[in-house]
């Protein structure tokens, strides 16, 4: 579809929802009237929905958007539009393919119905989500580290809420588990090499939110590179984010052990594969894949790991992607109990037993993915010079693209500049010597990406 294609279609759609809304204030819900302006709602909706498998509606700043297209501000009926949305509360309306008539139907009277000051409606619609944007930036045009950042910073808080919500009653808080995936998905795919890089942020003290989102958007990633989009790729993210939930009942002292657990200890722990399935099979809107993967995230395609006597003749491919992305999190993560293994480490356990006990190509996927050494990473270069790693090279995973920003006498350099090692530039490091501290150095190496 033509940008200009898209333009028709995005003001159709405003000028329509508008009619609708407008209808549905001033007639009963069975005029005519109004079930003509919704019948033609449906209609742009459907067309719509022919390109994508979901469509967003969303106020950003002073625009209307569309999908990714701002919808002209001398467009008919659009302030009208925009000025309902903001009296409901509503920043953003999200409709997936296989909407029903009916659900248009409802999400109309909703927001018609919707008063100023109040919190914004949440119609319970299996195809349509309305709520607030989780995010203040605009994700869609705004590519900036700084961006990302404070993204990840809500999703991190949004998992301490997730897990609050499943201790204090008995299930994560669905919506935000949904809305929060929706804004790392977008991110995912308009920048995947800067939103991986943030995944090797650690606040130690936060750990298990951290890994939450970690696993969240690795995963997301590898599914992203394996052409999953829109709705699947949102399950896929919602699934991993919640992959651990079930710890929510293990005991604290055992979850927050500092030494080694004993085998009565790690046997309580393996638990939470079991609880998680069922915290979040009795969970109202978790798409069905979320407890199949928390069951199943420990078992191997070699029929180890737990739950114990669980056969699979195969594995469900979320659950082996979202397996990868755990052991890969969880090894490089510094903790009191643990140090951080380097990235080639890591690896060497996803492929150990021969390759049996994860499947091979999805490994090979993941390390073209983040590289040896992944964005975001400091590292030291063959001719002494430090550098932050910008983007791996799939076809070489050891020679990424860095950007020098250190001599070998360890003097900031005037201009920063940027080299793809894998070109191998005559006089210059062709190599990655070793991984860094940053804290070492005083700087964060995300503000050079």
């Amino acid at each position: 579809m033509s940008a200009s294609q898209r333009a028709r279609i995005a003001e159709e759609l405003a000028r329509r929802l508008a009619a609708a809304l407008r209808g549905a204030q001033l007639y009963a819900p069975d005029h005519p009237i109004v079930k003509r302006n919704v019948g033609a709602l449906a209609e742009t909706i459907t067309v719509a929905l022919a390109a994508h498998a979901t469509l967003t509606i969303g106020i950003v700043e002073d625009d209307l958007v569309v999908g990714d297209t701002p919808v002209p501000r001398a467009a008919e009926t659009m302030g009208e539009l925009m000025r309902r949305l903001q009296q409901a509360g509503i920043e953003r309306i999200v409709i997936e393919d296989g909407v029903e008539p009916d659900e248009i139907t409802e999400l109309v009277q909703t927001v018609a119905r919707a008063d100023r000051g109040t919190a914004p409606p949440t119609p319970r619609l299996q195809h349509i989500r309305v709520g607030k944007l989780q995010v203040e930036q605009r994700v869609e045009a705004v590519g900036d580290m700084a961006t990302f950042q404070h993204l990840y910073q809500d999703a991190v808080g949004i998992a301490e809420r997730l897990w609050d919500s499943a201790t204090s009653e008995g299930k994560p808080d669905a919506d935000a588990a949904r809305g929060i995936v929706d804004s790392l998905a977008q991110a995912v795919a308009q920048n995947r090499t800067a939103l991986l890089a943030l995944t090797a942020l650690k606040n130690y003290d936060n750990y298990t939110f951290t890994h939450m989102v970690n696993v969240s958007i690795l995963t997301m990633g590898q599914g992203r590179g394996l052409g999953i989009e829109g709705a699947a790729l949102r399950q896929l993210g919602l699934a991993a984010l919640l992959h651990d939930i079930g710890k929510v009942r293990t005991p604290p002292e055992i979850l927050n052990k500092t030494e080694q657990l004993t085998d009565r200890e790690f046997e309580i722990l393996k638990r939470h594969t079991v609880d998680g399935a069922q915290i979040l099979r009795t969970t109202p809107e978790v798409p069905a894949l979320a407890p199949v993967v928390a069951f199943e995230h420990h078992l191997r395609a070699d029929g180890t790991g737990y739950p114990r006597g669980v056969s699979r003749p195969e594995l469900n491919v979320a659950t082996m992607l979202c397996g990868i992305s755990d052991v890969y999190d969880a090894m490089r993560s510094q903790r009191v109990y643990q140090q951080a293994f380097p990235t080639d480490r890591i690896l060497s356990v996803l492929q150990r037993n021969d390759g049996k006990q994860f499947d091979q190509n999805l490994v090979r996927r993941f390390v073209q993915l983040v590289g040896i050494y992944p964005a975001g990473n400091l590292v030291r270069l063959d001719n002494g010079e430090t550098a932050v790693v910008t983007k791996a090279y799939a076809p070489d995973p050891y020679r990424p693209r860095v950007k020098v920003l250190f001599a070998a006498d360890r003097t900031p350099i005037p201009r920063p500049f940027e080299v793809n090692l894998w070109e191998g530039h005559e006089g210059f490091a062709g190599a990655i010597q070793a991984p860094l501290d940053p804290a070492e150095y005083g700087i964060d190496p995300l503000v050079h990406m």
